[in-house]
């Protein structure tokens, strides 16, 4: 199956300031298995950060790579209060987004 970019896009932008997403939300929003398309969707985006995807992180909660580096994606989610410590979200079930 192909990602719709352009969906995926716009669910990137429903994910609230202060909270995270996973990718397999957002495949499963799209009804899809394609965990590692939807990664490549989100890591091509070309309108960052203004469309959220440093908001995106894997499962378990690690913050997992950024197209400016991980030191932004920390920084951004930062700033937007959401904490990281050694490398995953704290508090992560309570900062998690389900579409």
């Amino acid at each position: 199956m192909t990602i719709n970019a352009k969906k995926l896009y716009e669910l990137l932008k429903k994910i609230p300031k202060g909270r995270v997403t996973t990718y397999g939300e957002i495949a499963k929003k799209l009804k899809t298995k394609a965990y590692r398309g939807v990664g490549q969707v989100v890591g091509a985006n070309p309108d960052a950060p203004k469309t959220p995807c440093h908001r995106v992180v894997k499962s378990d909660g690690s913050i997992g790579g950024y197209a400016f580096g991980v030191k932004k994606k920390i920084a951004l989610l930062a700033s937007e209060n959401v904490e990281v410590k050694a490398g995953k979200v704290i508090d992560f079930k309570k900062k998690l987004f389900k579409f």
